[in-house]
């Protein structure tokens, strides 16, 4: 590594490529003291688990260029200072009328050099390019509105889990890396949006039918209290969901962790929050002894 001590610019290796990194002492969690170099530092070590998960998915940044506490956007169209050996899809959009070209963060090189835009969040499409309108999952997002918390969405995510079962079919847990739960179901076989979308919705409103005294279906804020939201909505092309492995910007560097719905019932039955709250030296611990839990989402193939 070549210092350039007066603009506090380093040049990196990685994987063949050569790219210049800066600031890397700047810290970007100021409540934890935790730098831009040790968020590079944990991409790299993560991205063995990762970067199967970003492999061809449309990317949107989500920078904090002045740390979590400061402004932060969200950019859809890849940089154009990109280095020319990052890749891009180009999608059409009907909201703009246009294509755009979203980076892709298909190998280690571009994930650092994401993370040295402050890429804090990796949001990515559920669907993977070029087949931009099939996607390879449905997502469930449990929200809870205060005071419920995570222990209230174990029991949102476990209703969802046997209704599943009962279909047939597997879905896998996560953590949002924030205060709610993810439920995922692989697909990866033929299907639509339109589909996946209203399939969502349709479970959304039967689990509100059945236990309105827990969940709600629909968007309005106001009736979130005390409840979990489960959002099917972002079952559509033109949104994101945040990556599994992905750093989040709260007051400490939080990852949305895969976990084991044996961990989903356990913290559910001792009414223990912290139980499903990782940070990104956990992350790393878990996936050096259990391999990529969310392995199965890329490769288990299932039919709504």
């Amino acid at each position: 590594m070549q210092e350039e001590t007066m603009r506090h610019v380093s040049e990196l290796e990685v994987a063949g490529k050569r790219l210049q990194v800066s600031n890397l002492q700047k810290i970007l969690y100021p409540k934890a003291g935790f730098t831009k170099g040790q968020i590079i530092d944990y991409y790299i070590r993560i991205s063995p688990v990762l970067l199967p998960h970003l492999k061809n998915r449309p990317l949107t940044l989500k920078r904090y260029p002045n740390g979590v506490e400061e402004e932060f956007f969200y950019e859809k169209k890849c940089p154009s200072h990109r280095p020319k050996w990052v890749n891009t899809a180009k999608v059409w959009s009907e909201n703009n009328n246009a294509d755009i070209h979203y980076c892709m963060c298909n190998d280690l090189p571009t994930l650092v050099w994401a993370a040295n835009l402050a890429d804090l969040e990796l949001h990515t499409s559920l669907a993977r390019f070029p087949k931009v309108q099939v996607p390879t999952m449905l997502v469930f997002d449990l929200d809870p509105g205060a005071p419920a918390d995570i222990v209230q969405c174990c029991q949102v995510g476990i209703w969802i889990k046997v209704l599943f079962e009962k279909m047939g079919l597997e879905c896998f847990p996560k953590t949002s890396g924030s205060k709610g739960l993810q439920v995922y179901v692989p697909l990866n076989t033929a299907t639509t949006y339109e589909n996946t979308k209203q399939f969502a919705k349709q479970v959304a409103e039967s689990l509100e039918r059945d236990h309105p005294e827990m969940v709600v279906s629909k968007m309005a804020k106001i009736l979130r209290k005390g409840k979990v939201f489960v959002d099917w909505s972002q079952n559509d092309d033109h949104k994101t969901t945040v990556c599994v492995y992905s750093l989040r910007a709260k007051d400490t560097p939080t990852v949305s962790t895969p976990v084991t719905w044996k961990e989903v019932e356990t913290t559910l039955k001792k009414k223990d929050a912290a139980r499903l709250a990782f940070e990104w030296n956990d992350v790393l611990k878990r996936a050096e002894k259990n391999g990529d839990l969310f392995e199965p989402v890329l490769t288990l193939k299932q039919k709504l």
